[in-house]
């Protein structure tokens, strides 16, 4: 499947669903956010700052009056904070259709989260995976809903260092934020056979957004890698509206299967207009993905309880 002229013009009418976006207020999330809100969505923006996320509504409503937001606090790396958002969720929500788990860290100096696990493994998987199983109920009782998990191109340099998960012994930024990136890509891929195996209704899809400016890479990254994302390669780089069609077209176009992986059509996948892309073997290699599912559920207390299709 090509999509060489797929925008987010082509979006279909999001009217009446609801959709989480983690990370919502700036880059990828903000412009997916944007682009969902525009064709009717309401999107719930769960954000790690309150603040920056109320000033991202301002800027959408004051585009798109009638956008329907609202912004929840959530932080990825700290499992009792997702906790918290899923059962604040579950108050005031009965369903949810769309889940983008977008938000992500990229190659910090070596940091532990509050419950002693490497923030980058902590933030883009861990929070992911347990915020994913603790909303799964409602995403079943949703309306043809799906789960888009961003991974990176990183995800093929990528190793699952199950003898080192926080880096102890021998921590590189970059090596850890590929670990995280691979983990993205096995969850995704493992969820997918999880939800088939059970006749869920719900989809598990992947995207990456290639190569995007984004304060992803000057927020967090210290040294060469700033340096090289955030200043040398930037030209290169494309705009966050360009980079978020790949999870837009995983989270809402009609032809879009479970367990694809969407990516750009361009030269290295570096840009372009969303199509399906290459998941890396070890993505797929079945005991990685029962060895980090069940080292998941371990590190997070979260089970997945599946439902078949009624």
């Amino acid at each position: 499947m090509s999509n060489q002229s797929w925008t987010a013009e082509q979006i279909p009418d999001q009217s009446n669903r609801v959709v989480v976006v983690t990370g919502a207020n700036s880059g990828l999330g903000l412009a997916t956010t944007r682009a969902l809100a525009r064709k009717g969505a309401h999107v719930i923006l769960a954000v790690r700052d309150e603040a920056k996320g109320r000033r991202a509504v301002a800027e959408i409503t004051a585009e798109h009056p009638r956008a329907s937001l609202e912004v929840r606090q959530v932080d990825l790396a700290d499992l009792d904070s997702v906790r918290s958002f899923s059962e604040d969720l579950h108050a005031d929500h009965s369903r949810l259709d769309v889940l983008i788990n977008n938000a992500g860290l990229m190659a910090p100096p070596r940091t532990l989260n509050a419950q002693g696990y490497e923030v980058q493994f902590a933030a883009n998987h861990l929070g992911h995976f347990a915020l994913t199983g603790l909303l799964l109920d409602l995403l079943e009782a949703g309306d043809n809903p799906r789960v888009v998990t961003v991974s990176s191109p990183n995800h093929r340099q990528g190793t699952i260092f199950f003898d080192d998960l926080t880096g102890e012994r021998k921590y590189s930024p970059m090596g850890y934020y590929n670990q995280s990136k691979l983990a993205n890509a096995v969850f995704g891929w493992e969820l997918h056979q999880r939800l088939t195996a059970a006749g869920s209704p719900v989809r598990s899809v992947l995207a990456h957004p290639g190569y995007t400016a984004t304060n992803l890479q000057t927020s967090s990254p210290v040294g060469m890698v700033k340096f090289l994302f955030g200043s040398l390669l930037k030209p290169l780089a494309q705009s966050p509206d360009q980079g978020a069609l790949s999870q837009l077209h995983a989270a809402t176009a009609p032809n879009v299967a479970g367990g694809q992986f969407i990516g750009p059509d361009g030269m290295g996948e570096l840009r372009g207009s969303p199509k399906v892309v290459q998941l890396a073997p070890r993505a797929s290699d079945a005991e990685t993905c029962r060895r980090l599912w069940e080292l998941s559920e371990e590190q997070t207390s979260v089970r997945f309880a599946f439902r078949a299709a009624a």
